[in-house]
């Protein structure tokens, strides 16, 4: 059944609407109508094969950029159902929070950033914005999705002020100092429970971390304890899922109670008192805080700077950057419309123009299809092209 809206809830009769007017839906919301678009988009199909950790060909079961949205998804519709905000929005802003991230994770970020320091960085929730502003073509009259402006504004995470600036109404909340939605500051938060748990699952899937080194940690500990005592002589995957399940299920608990007082005391009654608030209002107390600090340290500690990711990461590095400074060089090496548009850009605005359109380019490759493109350039004559993804 349909939950019915706090009053400080976005729902679509109190949305800032589209960029490009269209008619409203016939049977959807505003917001349901984002979700479909952003699921028949070419970046969302293009998760599947984009990876968070572990690079795509060291394993079938690990996750994808896909599955880790679809994760992210239905926490945040959990937390919205039972604090009465708008699940379609949240699952919107889910689906599309990391449809701008390059192949290879945070790796293939980092390395685009280096090569794109010249020309105005490169940042993955920029990037996911200007997918769905600009980079989507699936439509006739207008560019990108023409998604609704709370929905961008949940993209938009974080952003820098000289970004904010250009962005026009997108950025004004990072100028003017205000909140976003808390949709928005849901989805924020559902991502750091998602990729914080999911990446102990698959830390201890690939066999880099041992159930006992996280032992350490007085929450998994506590955790630990409780299901050995619901299941005991339980081990093995059945262990790990029960230890990780339990672990989302209390940070999610604590968020919901949290985040439910915090909007009690503040006593809102409406969405612009929301926006005009000193801090974010959904987040953990300050235990689960601290939890969540200290998990994240021990997963950069022991898994993402483990020598076997490290090695993956340096190998990824090298992929963006050869990439980046191939297609630079020559425009041609890339797909014609891609050429083409490099070209148009440069002529306009200089070298930065078609630098921003080479990282679009590799921004928007599959893991797999970075490693191809990345092959061909040495396999292949100078002519010849690198391929579409």
């Amino acid at each position: 059944m349909p939950v019915d809206l706090a009053p400080y809830a976005v729902a679509p009769s109190n949305s800032r609407g589209r960029r490009y007017r269209e008619d409203p839906p016939a049977y959807r919301s505003e917001f349901q109508r984002d979700r479909d678009r952003i699921i028949h988009s070419t970046a969302f199909r293009r998760l599947v094969y984009k990876t968070q950790v572990f690079v795509n060909h060291e394993g079938d079961l690990y996750r994808t950029r896909l599955t880790h949205s679809l994760e992210v998804a239905q926490i945040a519709r959990t937390v919205a159902r039972a604090m009465r905000l708008n699940e379609d929005l949240v699952e919107a802003i889910s689906l599309a929070h990391d449809l701008g991230h390059t192949p290879f994770g945070h790796a293939g970020q980092d390395a685009l950033n280096d090569c794109m320091r010249e020309f105005g960085g490169f940042e993955h929730n920029l990037q996911s914005l200007r997918v769905v502003d600009q980079l989507e073509a699936g439509h006739a009259d207008f560019p990108g999705l023409n998604l609704t402006f709370e929905t961008r504004e949940g993209i938009l995470k974080h952003c820098s002020t000289a970004n904010a600036r250009r962005l026009g109404e997108i950025g004004e909340r990072f100028l003017k100092r205000q909140q976003p939605g808390l949709e928005a500051q849901l989805v924020n938060i559902a991502d750091e429970i998602a990729y914080n748990n999911h990446d102990v699952d698959d830390g201890l899937r690939s066999g880099l971390i041992k159930l006992a080194d996280l032992a350490e940690l007085p929450v998994v500990a506590e955790q630990i304890v409780i299901v050995q005592h619901k299941h005991p002589g339980v081990s093995g995957r059945r262990e790990i899922h029960e230890v990780v399940r339990s672990m989302i299920g209390i940070f999610v608990t604590d968020l919901i109670d949290t985040s439910q007082a915090r909007v009690h005391t503040a006593a809102l009654e409406n969405i612009a008192a929301v926006r005009s608030q000193p801090r974010a209002l959904i987040g953990f107390s300050e235990p689960y805080s601290e939890a969540k600090t200290t998990l994240k340290r021990f997963l950069r500690k022991h898994l993402y700077r483990h020598p076997q990711v490290n090695a993956m990461t340096e190998h990824a590095q090298q992929i963006v950057s050869t990439l980046f400074e191939v297609f630079l060089d020559d425009y041609q090496r890339m797909p014609t419309e891609h050429a083409n548009s490099a070209r148009e850009h440069h002529d306009s605005e200089g070298l930065a123009g078609g630098a921003r359109v080479v990282a679009d380019y590799i921004a928007g490759m599959t893991d797999r299809f970075a490693k191809q493109a990345h092959e061909n350039l040495h396999n292949a004559s100078g002519s010849s092209k690198a391929g579409t993804s």
